[in-house]
C-alpha cells in the first residue's frame, strides 16, 4: 500500500490560539461576559435612548438582548475593545472600518484604549452602528446568538490569514509544542493544557513544559521527587530576516539563564529560511542545534526527522 505524508497544520494551530485570545477580547463571547459585568438597568436605559422602541421590541421577539445588536457608550467604554465585537458582526474588516471618521476608534480595538478625545464621539459611533446594524437585522431571516456568532467568525477568519500567513510568536510555541506531544504520544502517562509527563523505554519520567524562559523545558523527574534539567528549547517566530541578530541575541540571553539553571541542552527554532551555521554560532554560541520552523512544519523534511530522532533519544524513548 502506498504511503501519504503526513500533513502538520501549523496555519490551523496557530489560528487556534488567536481565535481564544479572539472569544476574550472580541467575538460574542467577550461581549457577554462584559455585560455580566455591568450594572443591567443603565446598559438598559441607554438601549432604550440609544436604539429606541422598535429595534428592542425586534430583538425581544427574537429571545434576545439589544446589546447582541446595538451597542451603547456605557458597554463600550466600560470595555473599549468592543467596538471590534460589531465590525466582525457587521462584516467589516479592519482596513475598510477603520478609515476616515471611524479611524479615531482603531486604538479601542487595538488596544482597548479610550482617550479623553475619543470619547467624545462614542455616542456618534454607537448611533451609526446601531443603524448599520438594524440593516443587517431587515436582511437576515431569523436572527439568533449563534447566527451573530458565526458571522462574526466568517469576518475574522480572512482577517486571520490576510494579517499573517506565517506563524509568530506563541503560536510558533505552541506548534512546535503540539509537534513535540505528536512524537512522544505513545509515551504521555499524563497531559494538561501545557505540560506533557512522559515515560521512557527505561522507566525513566519526563516533564514537558511550557514555560516563559525557556519557551519549553524539558525535564527529568527524579524517583526521590528531584527535578533535572535536561533541554531548553527556546523560539523566535518572526520572518524578519533583518531582525535575525535581535532574535539569536534574545536566544542566547535565554540559554544563558537556562544553562545557568542546570539545563544542559540547548535548542533554538527560528522562523527564517536560512542562517548561515557559523553566524548562529557566533550569534548564540550556547545553542547546541538549531532548527527551522517552516520544516519542522513539513514532516518529510531532514530538519523534522533530525528533531524527532534528537528528541526520542534524548528521552530514551
Amino acid at each position: 500500500m502506498d504511503e501519504f505524508p503526513v500533513l502538520i497544520p501549523t496555519l490551523q494551530i496557530g489560528f487556534y490560539q488567536r481565535l481564544q485570545d479572539a472569544k476574550k477580547n472580541l467575538l460574542l463571547p467577550a461581549l457577554m461576559d462584559q455585560v455580566g459585568r455591568l450594572d443591567i438597568g443603565m446598559l438598559d436605559q441607554q438601549l432604550l435612548a440609544f436604539a429606541g422602541k422598535e429595534k428592542l421590541a425586534f430583538m425581544a421577539r427574537q429571545g434576545l438582548r439589544g446589546e447582541l445588536l446595538f451597542p451603547t457608550p456605557y458597554l463600550l467604554e466600560s470595555n473599549p475593545k468592543l467596538p471590534g465585537y460589531y465590525r466582525l458582526m457587521l462584516g467589516f474588516s479592519q482596513k475598510e472600518f477603520y478609515k476616515g471618521v471611524f479611524s479615531r476608534f482603531k486604538s479601542m480595538e487595538d488596544k482597548g484604549k479610550l482617550t479623553n478625545a475619543t470619547a467624545e464621539y462614542v455616542p456618534a459611533l454607537c448611533k451609526s452602528l446601531i443603524e448599520s446594524a438594524w440593516i443587517l437585522a431587515q436582511g437576515i431571516d431569523h436572527v439568533t446568538e449563534s447566527v451573530l456568532n458565526e458571522l462574526s467568525l466568517l469576518t475574522y477568519g480572512p482577517q486571520l490569514r490576510g494579517s499573517r500567513n506565517v506563524i509568530l510568536g506563541t503560536e510558533a510555541i505552541q506548534v512546535v509544542f503540539a509537534l513535540i506531544k505528536a512524537i512522544v504520544a505513545h509515551a504521555i502517562l499524563e497531559q494538561g493544557k501545557d505540560y506533557l509527563i512522559v515515560r521512557s523505554a527505561a522507566g525513566r519520567i519526563y516533564r514537558i513544559e511550557l514555560a516563559s524562559d525557556p519557551d519549553i523545558a524539558i525535564r527529568q523527574v527524579m524517583k526521590s521527587g528531584e527535578i533535572r534539567n535536561r533541554i531548553a528549547i527556546e523560539l523566535k517566530g518572526g520572518r524578519d530576516f533583518s531582525n535575525i541578530h535581535n532574535q539569536l541575541g534574545e536566544a542566547e540571553k535565554s540559554h544563558q539563564k537556562a544553562k545557568a539553571a542546570g539545563f544542559t541542552e540547548f535548542w533554538t527554532v527560528i522562523n527564517v529560511a536560512h542562517v548561515e551555521e557559523e553566524r548562529w554560532r557566533q550569534e548564540t554560541p550556547t545553542t547546541t542545534e538549531l532548527f527551522y520552523l517552516a520544516q519542522l512544519s513539513d514532516s518529510q523534511s531532514p530538519s523534522f526527522q533530525r528533531f524527532r530522532e534528537y528528541l526520542i533519544a534524548e528521552l530514551g524513548i
